[in-house]
């Protein structure tokens, strides 16, 4: 079984993941978000969702962007987003 490239679990249920052509194997989201997921420069979490870029720089929000001196960056539309799904969930 595959072997997990963080905590070093051989686990059945691995997965692998290719980054800049380079092959990871994971037992877990978990390992692999402390393995692959990007840093915000401003606070340090880890961004496992969209986050932003300006000039190689990573920041997690548009908040901790503009605290960055970074300006124009938004991580929303501007546009009203379109209801869709189950009703009871909007």
């Amino acid at each position: 079984m595959p072997v997990c490239d963080v905590c070093g679990n051989d686990y059945d249920k691995s997965f692998e993941l290719v980054s800049g052509g380079k092959r990871h194997v994971f037992d877990s989201f978990e390992c692999a978000i402390q393995a692959i997921a990007p840093r915000c420069t401003h606070c340090g979490c880890r961004i496992i969702g969209h986050g932003m870029e300006s000039n190689g720089e990573f920041y997690c929000c548009a908040h901790c962007a503009e605290q960055s001196g970074k300006v124009g960056l938004k991580d929303r539309k501007d546009t009203e987003r379109p209801q869709t799904g189950h009703p009871a969930h909007r």
